[in-house]
């Protein structure tokens, strides 16, 4: 069933629109960490940060709207020529930040291509002033290079350089063909030259140990020989000891009554004993021509005794002196 619409309804209709409008239009909200700038009939008017804003319909409307965020953004890989004329790929990782939004947007058509491009830029420069082997040792020195550049440039878009990264750097087949052979060779290098501080320190404490040995041994065939001279010096002195005291006593048994006889005695046995072992001992022999006058020895002998009884005393006296002398010897 058709009902035809009235001409007021149709008015109050357009009406309700024309507000939905109006509200869209002048209502907006900006969330958190972002920006929004503001036009007022194309010229610039304003920055709106977080909240709710109230803008003028058909007459403010929004130009730009911008990230606050850190932003991080990949530096394509490139080829740099080092100081040493050697051709290396290298990429890396910017990072950073709106501060001025206006300067952002009004600054330069596009920050973050422009900001890429100036990284490279400053990237080639800075790696030309160094040669291959250093442009892997002073990555840090790079990163602060291309930092230092690109502040000076980005300050008039209102734009903050936090930090560069340099990712991967990619010398030639060729050279990193060359570059692990000169590693290899270094490493063999320290191994030869470790081995051989190795073997030198070796014989050093092999050689100072035979010299300790050497005089440890020295000291105590030292010690030796003076233990063993004061070891004779003392036999020397006990022997020479035992001959006075011997030679005392018999002193004083000659001047008993029948020390002669006794001391007649022992000395025929004596030379008995000895001419016997004498005949044991060789086969050819020298026999006295008195052999067989054993009595005429022996009462020669006798004269001798008696005679040194006479000189007793002296002999004792001489015997102790001797001891004496040989003691203090």
């Amino acid at each position: 069933m058709f009902i035809p619409f009235s001409p007021s309804i149709i008015i109050l209709a357009v009406l309700a629109l024309f507000v939905v409008i109006i509200l869209f239009k002048t209502a907006l909200v900006v969330p958190n960490k972002q920006a929004v700038v503001v036009e007022r009939l194309g010229k610039f008017h304003a920055v709106l940060y977080a909240g709710f804003h109230i803008l003028i319909p058909f007459i403010d409307t929004v130009a730009y709207r911008r990230s606050l965020k850190e932003e991080v953004l990949d530096v394509p890989k490139q080829t740099c020529i080092t100081k040493d004329n050697v051709s290396v790929d290298i990429d890396g990782i910017l990072y950073l930040q709106v501060i001025n939004p206006e300067k952002s947007a009004y600054g330069i058509s596009n920050y973050m291509i422009g900001s890429i491009q100036l990284a490279q830029t400053a990237l080639r420069s800075t790696i030309g002033k160094l040669v291959l082997d250093r442009t892997f040792e002073e990555r840090h020195t790079i990163n602060q290079e291309v930092i230092a550049a690109l502040d000076a440039a980005t300050a008039p878009w209102g734009i903050k350089v936090l930090r560069y990264e340099v990712r991967d750097i990619t010398p030639p087949s060729g050279v990193m063909q060359a570059m692990e052979k000169q590693m290899r060779a270094e490493r063999e290098k320290r191994a030869l030259i470790a081995q051989s501080e190795g073997e030198m320190q070796a014989r050093i404490n092999m050689a100072e140990g035979a010299k300790a040995a050497a005089i440890a041994e020295s000291e105590g065939r030292l010690q030796a020989q003076k233990n063993q001279a004061e070891g004779d010096a003392v036999l020397i002195r006990t022997v020479a000891q035992a001959t006075a005291d011997g030679l005392r006593l018999v002193g004083e048994q000659m001047r008993q009554p029948g020390g002669i006889t006794a001391a007649n005695l022992r000395v025929a046995e004596h030379y008995l004993e000895q001419f016997g072992e004498l005949a044991k001992a060789n086969n050819t022999m020298i026999i006295p021509t008195n052999m067989a006058d054993v009595g005429g020895l022996v009462a020669g002998l006798t004269t001798i005794l008696r005679q040194s009884r006479a000189d007793a005393p002296d002999i004792a006296e001489t015997s102790s002196s001797s001891s004496k002398t040989a003691f203090e010897a």
